[in-house]
């Protein structure tokens, strides 16, 4: 049955300024369709909504005067997103390591905020080295393994681990070792409920936009099929990368 609300049909995809694709990666969104300065348009825009939360991050962080590792962290954030506009401007493979990296970059700096937390000046010192070790290894090998699935599978375990650890921290320090008595305690708790919902929510969040993303890698073919009867600007929400 055609579809029945107002669009206009999809552009062809057409020749880009940025012209040949070196990225190992070249996304299910078609290329250069809406002009020639941007090669995947909505892969493109959607990352100014990690700038947005990335400067309320920063923001935060000065105004409530939060330790200088989450300020550097929030920094970190922003980059991967104006690091991903670049790279889906452009489909350069170094644009894409400016991407790619950031992420790894942005997560060591996570791993040292949870892991340096209680230390001494010297155990913070020698993480520090450690984490900074990893990230050259890290950048060194995928450069050299020139393999996409490696940055995936080392975020992904890197992702893990710091949010794990973020939960042991946070079950550890607000949780009562008994049954809450003072005000304060009461407080813990009903911030640690806070806390949870929170985290059930962003972790199905992630979850749900991880199967999306892998979707749109699996069913491509068919979905930018539906995407072209659909058209613009509806055949947009079927742009699964754009949702991750």
């Amino acid at each position: 049955m055609p579809f029945s609300l107002p669009s206009i049909p999809y552009p062809p995809s057409g020749d880009g300024v940025w012209n040949p694709v070196t990225a190992t990666i070249n996304w299910c969104e078609e290329d250069y369709y809406v002009s020639p300065y941007v090669a995947e348009v909505v892969n493109t825009f959607t990352n100014a909504i990690f700038v947005y939360l990335a400067l309320v991050g920063i923001s935060s962080c000065i105004r409530n005067k939060h330790p200088g590792v989450f300020l550097v962290a929030y920094i970190g954030y922003m980059i991967i997103g104006v690091a991903s506009i670049f790279y889906h401007t452009t489909l350069k493979y170094w644009m894409q390591l400016f991407d790619e990296l950031s992420m790894i970059y942005t997560t060591c700096i996570l791993f040292f905020a949870v892991f340096s937390h209680g230390k001494s000046t010297l155990g913070q010192t020698v993480l520090g080295l450690f984490v900074t070790s990893l990230a050259v290894f890290i950048t060194g090998y995928y450069h050299y393994l020139g393999d996409p699935v490696f940055h995936q599978v080392i975020f992904g375990i890197l992702t893990a681990t710091v949010v794990f650890r973020s939960l042991y921290i946070m079950e550890k320090i607000l949780r009562p070792k008994s049954e809450p008595q003072s005000k304060s305690e009461h407080l813990d708790v009903d911030l640690l409920k806070t806390m949870w919902t929170l985290i059930t929510c962003g972790l199905s969040a992630i979850a749900i936009g991880f199967l999306t993303w892998n979707l749109d890698n699996i069913f491509c073919s068919q979905l930018r099929a539906w995407r072209r009867e659909l058209g613009l600007p509806w055949g947009v929400l079927l742009e699964g990368h754009g949702w991750w």
